[in-house]
């Protein structure tokens, strides 16, 4: 059964509920608090990006093209294509030298709407480079190239890149092989379903690295989120829960589309993972923001980030407040 976790308000009448769950974990993978259903089936998305650059890392990718970490950072991104994010792709594709037809993302404009709207007025159209999940495809493409796998068909469940993925997700979820169900993502890629509790496990080792048996494994999830938080911008952009929150060294932080989002606690070695019902995402930072409260996390200006950045006052197009937002959720702890 889900739970109740933000209400919005206008004219002190409840307009907007939103329903979901919320696990933690601890670094032996036991949750240690929740609200709602901590064994949530849900769908990835975006969270998983840092999980499925964990190959391409692994197998010396950075190494054989000397990548930045701007250019790991933004394998990871769901960016918006501001200038900034443009720059490193094609930095990376200077390196790299593979045509950007072979990714399966389709033509977009940017969803920083400067920047789309920038883009209209010189006349400029839709790119591949545009799409939020380009720095992930072209990122699998090089590895591809690198690892001598077949271009054409990366997108593929059984293309070797995939299953090599699978089993890395699977193996840092905690899982059993076939635990994992798969769908098709928004870009054309294979997508995870998969528990929140084994989703918060994946992210309690991606801030616990010295859970990661395989040493490989364990170092390149360890340049991934150094690469991160060494250049959170490019994970996002401006005034996004990911970027505020990677911003914060102690924390590796990536969401998803339809609600998902997931971040992880180094000093704390803790994985955290909630789903949002209905798939919105306006609520991301203040449920991140309850739950750091919540559990008394130290770092006090992280949560003042969020709670500039995210104010729970409602305002209209006028500048006028107008209602309010309240997360209503308390963790139930074990």
């Amino acid at each position: 059964m889900d739970t109740v976790l933000v209400k919005e308000y206008r004219a002190n009448i409840v307009e907007c509920v939103h329903n979901g769950h919320i696990c933690i974990v601890d670094e032996q993978g036991n949750v240690q608090a929740y609200a709602g259903d901590p064994d949530y089936i849900v769908f990835t998305r975006s969270s998983a990006k840092p999980l499925q650059a964990i190959p391409s890392i692994r197998g010396g990718l950075a190494d054989q093209y000397g990548l930045t970490n701007e250019e790991i950072a933004v394998m990871t991104a769901s960016h918006r294509a501001e200038p900034v994010h443009i720059e490193i792709l094609k930095r990376m594709a200077n390196k790299v030298n593979i045509s950007e037809s072979y990714m399966v993302c389709a033509p977009s404009w940017p969803l920083d709407e400067e920047s789309k709207e920038r883009l209209l007025r010189a006349g400029k159209e839709k790119s591949k480079w545009y799409h939020n999940c380009s720095g992930k495809h072209y990122g699998m493409l090089a590895y591809c190239s690198m690892a001598e796998y077949p271009l054409i068909g990366y997108d593929h469940p059984d293309h070797p890149l995939q299953q090599e993925i699978l089993r890395t997700v699977t193996d840092l979820a905690g899982l059993a092989p076939g635990d994992i169900q798969l769908g098709t993502d928004g870009c054309g890629l294979p997508v995870f379903a998969l528990p929140l509790r084994a989703l918060a496990t994946a992210y309690m080792k991606l801030a616990v690295p010295e859970r990661i048996e395989d040493k490989p494994t364990r170092d390149a999830v360890i340049r991934i989120t150094e690469a991160m938080n060494a250049a959170p911008y490019m994970v996002a952009g401006k005034q996004k829960v990911d970027t505020l929150l990677l911003e914060d060294s102690n924390i590796v932080a990536k969401g998803g589309f339809k609600g998902v989002y997931c971040f992880g606690l180094k000093k704390e070695r803790l994985g955290i993972s909630f789903k949002i019902a209905d798939g919105s995402e306006e609520e991301w930072g203040w449920i991140a923001e309850s739950i750091l409260e919540q559990i008394g996390y130290s770092n006090k200006s992280t949560i003042e980030r969020l709670k500039s950045a995210y104010p729970k006052d409602l305002i209209n197009d006028e500048g006028l407040k107008v209602g309010n937002t309240e997360t209503v959720f308390t963790l139930t702890r074990f």
